[in-house]
């Protein structure tokens, strides 16, 4: 089965060791990073869709998708 997650939050330095963190758990990044501005927070937000490659695992609600 095939994992899907969306990482977001503000473009700093913790977003970057989020990434950095999945990709060293085998995730791999699927797609572009997305970009917005929210004029709220005055900040950019960034989003990177990662995915991994899981054999033997049947999709659950109960999936914790940072655990893996």
């Amino acid at each position: 089965m095939k994992l899907y997650r969306l990482l977001t939050g503000p473009d700093d330095s913790a977003f970057c060791k989020r990434v950095s963190g999945a990709l060293s758990k085998g995730w791999a990044l699927a797609g572009s990073p997305s970009l917005t501005y929210d004029p709220v927070r005055q900040t950019v937000i960034a989003a990177q869709a990662v995915t991994k490659e899981v054999p033997d695992v049947e999709f659950s609600d109960e999936i914790k998708l940072s655990d893996w």
